[in-house]
């Protein structure tokens, strides 16, 4: 498992790289001493795991993760002095939060969550699954409701953690699953990637505004905003454009 290890502090890096050394699956490619140089290294190695501390010069961990590529989804361990970022974090869709000092019994298992995690995605990951048209319909499953829902009808799949939250007419079921994983099985004609934690339907699209940085919002017809990526905002035009 590729894997950088982001830590402003040299003794905290070595002291990681050290307790890791007891897990051969665990590949350490390279370390970023801060948020740019995390952001360069991390777009440009794709790496499948990244330790990431959270307070650092310049950038923060969370402000590292937004500047990634869109394309560019490692699984993410945060490790921090604080505990105060903790829901933040997994806001994130952070495997683990680990604080420093880190204990062995805490690494390991925070390692055994990605192992797991890594092969409940195996199993959603099937080259010969279907892809889905909009006028497919699925089935759902919420606790005890239960939905038939023609893929037309959504409007938006939010990730939540390890779940994806489901926007249609006026419910939100959650279903676990892999925002990457579902991508994968919906029609990209139809169902646009707009940043890490959103998947927009092209069609429930109301209205369009530019946004910071160069990014676009979009309002729903349900009336939910999400923001089209600085990165993805070319792609979405050119989508939408004549």
């Amino acid at each position: 498992m590729r894997t950088i290890i982001v830590d402003d502090e040299r003794l905290a890096r070595n002291e990681l790289r050290r307790l890791l050394d007891v897990y051969p699956q665990i590949e350490i490619i390279d370390e970023a001493t801060n948020g740019e140089e995390a952001i360069t290294k991390i777009n440009q190695l794709r790496p499948e795991l990244v330790f990431l501390d959270i307070q650092m010069p310049g950038k923060s961990g969370f402000e590292v993760l937004e500047a990634l590529d869109d394309s560019v989804a490692p699984d993410v361990i945060f490790t921090t002095a604080y505990d105060e970022y903790a829901l933040k974090a997994f806001d994130f869709d952070a495997i683990d939060y680990l604080l420093k000092p880190i204990e062995t019994n805490r690494l390991d298992q925070a390692i055994k969550k990605l192992e797991e995690d890594q092969k409940s995605e195996g199993a959603e990951s099937n080259p010969n699954q279907k892809v889905f048209s909009e006028n497919d319909q699925v089935f759902v499953k919420d606790g005890n409701k239960y939905w038939f829902i023609r893929l037309s009808n959504v409007r938006l799949f939010e990730s939540i953690g390890n779940y994806v939250r489901i926007y249609f007419e006026s419910n939100k079921p959650l279903i676990l699953r892999s925002l990457n994983a579902l991508e994968e099985r919906l029609d990209p004609q139809i169902f646009f990637r707009a940043n890490r934690k959103h998947i927009i339907n092209l069609r429930m699209i109301e209205t369009i505004e530019p946004y910071f940085s160069g990014g676009i919002l979009v309002k729903l017809r349900g009336g939910e905003k999400v923001e089209v990526s600085r990165r993805q905002a070319v792609k979405f035009k050119d989508l939408l454009s004549l």
